[in-house]
């Protein structure tokens, strides 16, 4: 049986659950506990025998007919206030000291903009926000609606945690609900899997395509015209270029001038990611690109630190464990890897989980001339390792390695997870075109879960080559592994949660890792190797076939969450571990 949310009211003799009401009888009660008689369906092969209130815990036991267990239900206030306390609260901010008066005042112009992408994205993933946030009585509510998106929850397999919604529109806002594949392979026109398209019904129920600066015309005009204020004030010559044309790139939904202005970046102190970048919001095809932004302030003394590793990206490509012809691309020469601070996230990046690490353009037009720029949010990679890692570490690694968890090596095991984006293959080595087009909705589960074994890889190798002075390697051995435990409690809906699937279950069959008898995990250093470059070649060998139907595959084998880990993510939630932090900002937080 697929998870399914349960909405269910019990009042008197009467119980409601999915519109129909079911009459139930008190057999038995006492101080504790409410013992009723009841037989009815939970669904066509679930059937309820009895239930029980248990009045301390406040939550109702079904006994489920013909089955050796039960179901326990939260009450839903209670449920809303656990949910929303899941995420950890800080404050995003930043030392902008260093800045000039020109430059804070350019900052408030970003924010804004950054803000009319908030609302395109809500335009996108939940048109009705204001109607659904104006009836909500609850603050919990308001605020997990608010971490979500709207009724689904992101960390849960976007089931839906509000009563009167089904099932989240695997094609979220940018295609019909009611579309139908058939419906969607018959449209002709060749703009329909363009990023920057969306799909709708005209009058007469045919289906359109319709660019995005037409969709959101007002919103892009307004947003055009601030970053043209804000290139006035920019004060490096390569950001005030940027800035001009992201807000042409907005008006015609041409953004390869701007990407590559965005690569020639170098000595800017602020930078600023705008537009709409991922698709993971996509769930249908993968196709289509949300809206997003993100303020940050380059940390140029850690940026500094990060530059070498450029230089040896091509003879990282050299060294991947796969056949020659599996890498023959090379990188680009112009990659940049710097640290920033973020004091702005808004829209897709805001949504469920906080990205700590960008890797963009996504553009392989960009990658084949200058590469990429992998950019590490230090300040909420900070965040995550103090309020969730180390907490995770203490239940969940054996004892004797915790000393093994470093805030260096989880910095570094993110850091090297956005280099290994740019290495593999853009195109497929048989002629299948873009390894993007060629996996198809599978594409973006398998490029994570390159970029999350080729992290591993690549620290292991530049330790071998002595790249990497004096450590111990297991530091990022042991923080790899915790961290998978952090990621798991991301839920397996999005892309990132099947790769962290599939990486856990393949290193469990390699014994890349035991469980003791407590409860706690151990790492086998020399298994681990071994499994990082098995399944290195695995994935790598896919994606360079563009063998749609292995990748397939290999997610629907391992891209959910078994029983056993399930119930290690139990107590992690039963000792109130935050699953992920949730920010304050703005120009006020930060001083503005």
């Amino acid at each position: 049986t697929e998870a399914q949310t349960l909405f269910l009211t019990l009042k008197g003799n009467a119980l409601e659950i999915a519109g129909e009401v079911h009459p139930v009888k008190i057999s038995a009660e006492d101080a504790e506990r409410i013992s009723y008689e009841a037989a009815f369906p939970l669904n066509s092969d679930i059937k309820v025998s009895a239930l029980s209130y248990l009045k301390t815990d406040e939550v109702l036991v079904l006994e489920l007919e013909g089955l050796d267990r039960s179901l326990t239900l939260e009450k839903f206030a209670n449920l809303m206030e656990r949910k929303a306390n899941e995420f950890a609260e800080v404050n995003l901010t930043s030392d902008l000291s260093h800045l000039s008066d020109q430059q804070k005042e350019m900052l408030v112009l970003l924010f804004r903009v950054a803000d009319i992408m908030e609302e395109i994205y809500w335009a996108q993933v939940f048109p009705d926000r204001d109607a659904a946030m104006g009836a909500m009585m609850d603050e919990n509510v308001a605020r997990f609606f608010k971490i979500n998106y709207g009724p689904w929850e992101r960390l849960n397999g976007n089931l839906p945690y509000l009563p009167g919604y089904g099932p989240k529109p695997k094609g979220s806002g940018y295609y019909p609900a009611d579309m139908s594949l058939q419906e969607f392979e018959a449209l002709d026109d060749p703009k329909k899997t363009e990023l920057y398209t969306l799909i709708t019904r005209n009058q007469d129920g045919s289906l359109e395509v319709v660019p995005y600066h037409v969709a959101y015309a007002e919103q892009v005009e307004e947003a055009a015209d601030l970053l043209n204020q804000a290139s006035e004030l920019a004060e490096d010559p390569g950001f005030k270029k940027y800035l001009k044309l992201r807000a042409e790139a907005l008006l015609s939904d041409d953004y390869l001038a701007s990407d590559m202005a965005w690569m020639d970046m170098k000595d800017n102190d602020i930078d600023f990611v705008v537009g709409p970048i991922e698709n993971y919001e996509d769930a249908l095809f993968n196709y289509k690109a949300a809206h997003e932004s993100f303020v940050l302030i380059k940390d140029k003394s850690w940026s500094e630190k990060l530059n070498y590793i450029n230089s040896v990206l091509p003879q990282m490509q050299k060294s991947l464990p796969v056949p020659e012809e599996y890498k023959t691309e090379v990188p680009g020469s112009n990659s940049d890897l710097g640290a920033y601070d973020a004091i702005y996230y808004a829209g897709d990046c805001n949504a469920g989980s906080k990205t700590i690490a960008i890797n963009l353009p996504n553009d392989e037009r960009v990658h084949a001339r200058k590469g990429s720029r992998k950019l590490q949010l230090k300040n909420s990679i900070r965040y995550k390792f103090e309020e969730i890692l180390l907490p995770i570490s203490n239940v969940l690694i054996v004892e004797e390695q915790r000393e093994h968890i470093t805030f260096e090596a989880f910095f570094e095991n993110t850091m090297y997870h956005e280099v290994a984006h740019g290495l593999g293959l853009n195109q497929t080595i048989n002629g299948s075109g873009t390894v993007r087009s060629a996996l198809r909705e599978q594409y973006s589960a398998l490029e994570e879960g390159k970029a999350d074994i080729l992290a591993l890889f690549l620290i292991t190798k530049m330790y071998e080559d002595g790249e990497l002075g004096e450590r111990d390697l297991m530091d990022n051995y042991v923080t790899y592994m915790a961290s998978i435990f952090r990621s798991i409690r991301f839920g397996v809906a999005s892309s990132h949660g099947k790769a962290n699937m599939v990486r856990f279950y393949y290193f469990q069959e390699k014994g890349a890792f035991t469980k003791n008898l407590n409860g706690t995990y151990s790492v086998n250093f020399d298994r681990m190797q071994v499994a990082m470059n098995e399944l290195a070649l695995l994935i790598l060998t896919i994606q360079g076939d563009g063998d749609y139907d292995m990748a397939k595959q290999l997610v629907e084998e391992k891209g959910f969450i078994r029983e056993e880990l399930q119930a290690d993510l139990d107590r992690l939630k039963e000792l109130n571990i935050p699953v992920d932090i949730v920010f304050n900002q703005g120009p006020d937080v930060v001083g503005l």
